[in-house]
């Protein structure tokens, strides 16, 4: 990841988490090492875009090799959502998707769901205080 997008997402970071937060989110990335990134906008059906925040907070809170997971919603979009997460490596994203629980939050998500906007893999390279 490089400087500019290491500060891009902090920057959601600090728009979306209350400051007690974000501090121990940084905690955590002082301590983590991680290889695997993805950033992507998913859109919710006109209206829906908090139940489709409540049905992927609901599965996504103890998955093996995960560092960070951040739902935002888009300041532009009342209907759509941004998704940052960090993992230890791809393999542990790919594991994650067959979690029962993660698979409840896309059975309930599903529907939800209208389609989906910008999408980025990345390996996270540098990480600065900030």
């Amino acid at each position: 990841m490089n400087r500019r997008e290491h500060l891009a997402l902090l920057a959601m970071a600090a728009a979306l988490l209350p400051a007690t937060k974000l501090r121990a989110l940084e905690d955590i990335m002082e301590e983590a090492d991680p290889h695997y990134g993805l950033i992507g906008q998913m859109l919710a059906q006109p209206g829906k875009r908090a139940e489709l925040v409540a049905a992927l907070t609901e599965g996504t809170g103890a998955m093996p090799g995960n560092i960070a997971y951040l739902i935002g919603e888009d300041s532009a979009n009342p209907d759509a959502i941004w998704i940052v997460e960090l993992w230890d490596s791809k393999e542990s994203h790919a594991a994650s998707l067959a979690l029962p629980a993660v698979q409840a939050a896309i059975r309930k998500g599903r529907p939800l769901i209208a389609g989906f906007g910008t999408r980025a893999e990345f390996k996270p390279v540098a990480k600065t205080g900030a």
